[in-house]
């Protein structure tokens, strides 16, 4: 079938169930970042493959809105599609939900399959469309009913993680989520983000591409936890441990009967920006709701001691297979073809030879020259640039390991390069060290601390439009709330919480010069707690990522004193830490690259 041959038949069907708008998101039924193939309805009805993307269809108009990474590649793959596209963030086009107020009629019907929208987005419809005379039913996957050859759901094996990698058992994990229950007078717990899942119970799995998790879904009680889940997913001896821990397995789609059949008068404890609006739909109407923070979100994000360990021990192999492809890079660059996906590959190559390695955390993200000033790039055979013995490359990757997740960028100087390259080199790196090396009182938050990154841009009225930081899992999602760095408060998002000791977040400011180059360095950072006395206990950052930044770029004489002890001290504890595990020749060159400044 065509995309216009899709979406025809998914008109039909529209008319079938009385629905005059149809709402297609790019969501699996957990809102996780990445999803598998079986999920991709809006790929498959417009064409258009990138990561993010929503469709709006009507019997006579079909509209997709995606944000700037993906303009270029929206507007060739919707070419003679019929769908318009809509230029997320750019002056005059509307939001979704603006364009879906506006076009909605009265006495129409607003549809979208409600296990991909979030139950606040969905009650948010529900009130903005009511008030107009229209509905909204959540009820129906309509494009499921027309894709024929859809991939089938993943059931990917899953297994068990060893308290020497958790540092907490499961058992401790969940009394410690079943005491928040009772101090909030809640009788049950409903909880569907995949990673809150795979921390509360200790098991990994395979099921979204770079996020070791398992499609499931979990209710909790004073004395019961159900787990929903494919009974393809864990080996007997795995589903006897934890049924052992007081776990009882179910079928994966049994929650929506379950969650209707709950008993009068008890009370639902959920998150309604990760639950979904058709687990929320299904509630008893005589049943009390507390729709609040997720319980788990806190706990998952301040790491153990066990797990800082481990996440450092991460980190050190990250960091050689990293450092060994900056020796390649350097010695190869110009002398032999090599393209942004090849030097991506590359770098796989390194962190595959690490014991303990399991997969990237995400795609790489890797651009040169121009490319690099974008700041989500994703190469592809269409657009993969060559590489030559100068200007800059931009590299954003990341590893999954037995010991935890890693995430980095550096900029790397492939040959001669620019004034003002080297400039905003330098200036980009004074703010990842200046927050680096923060010192602050227990209570600031990532908006106190923001402006340590931003301060050398903000001085020269330029700046980033992006968070500085997010928190990091352990053996989970790249991207992991509430921890991060950001400058303005902004809705729906759930950064603003004080910095505690244990939590890991990046450190990644950046420069972005449309058409000519970016620049970005980032580290993964743990807060620790440093002195206490009388004017309280004093927090301070320790970096975990061991890749020296390239001297190449630098240019001291714009540093400050401190800036550059900072640099020196970093690269003297990365010279101590990965050389040894290095050959001869790399490690004499490792000596040169981490040279005091």
């Amino acid at each position: 079938m065509t995309v216009t041959e899709r979406l025809e038949a998914l008109r039909i069907k529209m008319r079938e169930y009385g629905i005059d708008m149809y709402l297609i998101g790019s969501e699996d039924f957990h809102g996780s970042e990445y999803v598998g193939d079986y999920f991709k309805c809006r790929a498959w009805i417009s064409g258009f493959t990138g990561s993010a993307g929503t469709v709006v269809v009507t019997q006579d108009t079909a509209g997709l809105w995606t944000d700037g990474r993906y303009f270029l590649q929206a507007e060739a793959q919707l070419k003679g599609t019929g769908i318009e596209l809509f230029r997320m963030n750019n002056e005059g086009v509307p939001t979704v939900s603006e364009y879906i107020a506006e076009h909605i009629q009265e006495g129409q019907c607003l549809g979208f399959d409600g296990r991909t929208v979030d139950a606040r987005s969905g009650q948010e419809y529900v009130r903005c469309l009511t008030k107009k005379g229209a509905s909204v039913n959540g009820r129906y996957d309509l494009v499921g009913e027309i894709w024929t050859d859809r991939p089938a759901l993943s059931s990917e094996p899953a297994w068990l993680l060893d308290i020497r990698y958790a540092g907490e058992s499961r058992e401790d994990r969940i009394a410690k989520i079943r005491k928040i229950l009772a101090d909030k007078g809640a009788d049950w717990f409903v909880l569907t983000s995949l990673d809150d899942i795979a921390w509360l119970l200790n098991v990994r799995g395979n099921d979204v591409m770079d996020n070791p998790v398992v499609l499931s879904y979990l209710m909790m009680s004073g004395d019961s936890i159900r787990f929903y889940v494919s009974d393809k997913a864990f080996r007997d001896e795995d589903r006897a441990v934890l049924e052992s821990a007081g776990i009882s397995f179910f079928p994966y789609n049994d929650i929506y009967a379950d969650i209707s059949g709950l008993t009068e008068g008890k009370t639902v404890l959920y998150d309604g920006s990760s639950l979904n609006y058709a687990i929320l739909e299904r509630l008893p109407e005589n049943v009390k709701v507390l729709d609040e923070e997720n319980p788990t979100l806190l706990p998952k994000a301040l790491k153990n001691p066990v797990e800082v360990a481990n996440i450092r021990e991460a980190h050190i192999k990250d960091g050689v297979a990293v450092t060994k492809f900056m020796y390649w890079l350097k010695h190869h660059v110009g002398k032999e073809p090599m393209t942004e996906i090849s030097v991506a590959d590359k770098l796989e190559s390194f962190r595959k030879e690490q014991e303990g390695y399991l997969e990237p955390s995400f795609e790489p993200i890797c651009g040169y020259g121009p490319h690099g000033a974008i700041v989500h790039y994703s190469a592809t055979p269409e657009t993969d640039a060559q590489l030559e013995a100068k200007g800059l490359l931009l590299m954003d990757t990341g590893g999954q390991y037995m010991e935890g997740t890693t995430d980095i960028t550096r900029t790397f100087v492939l040959g001669d390069v620019t004034d003002d390259e080297k400039k905003f080199f330098t200036l980009i790196l004074k703010g990842n060290l200046n927050l680096g090396g923060a010192r602050f009182l227990h209570g600031c938050r990532g908006y106190n601390l923001d402006y340590l990154a931003r301060e050398p841009l903000w001085q020269i009225g330029m700046d980033y439009n992006h968070g500085t930081g997010h928190g990091v899992g352990y053996l989970l999602n790249v991207h992991e709330s509430p921890n991060g760095f950001r400058w303005r408060m902004l809705p729906n998002r759930n950064e603003g919480c004080i910095m505690e000791e244990g939590m890991v977040t990046s450190n990644e400011p950046g420069v972005y010069l449309e058409g000519r180059f970016g620049v970005r360095h980032e580290n993964l950072i743990v807060c620790m707690k440093g002195e206490k006395n009388e004017y309280g206990q004093f927090m301070y950052f320790d970096t975990l990522t061991m890749v020296p930044f390239d001297l190449d770029g630098v240019d001291p004489s714009i540093m400050t004193e401190r800036e550059k002890q900072l640099l020196n001290d970093y690269h003297r504890t990365i010279y101590e830490t990965i050389g040894p595990k290095l050959d001869e020749d790399e490690r004499e060159w490792l000596k040169e690259a981490t040279r005091a400044i």
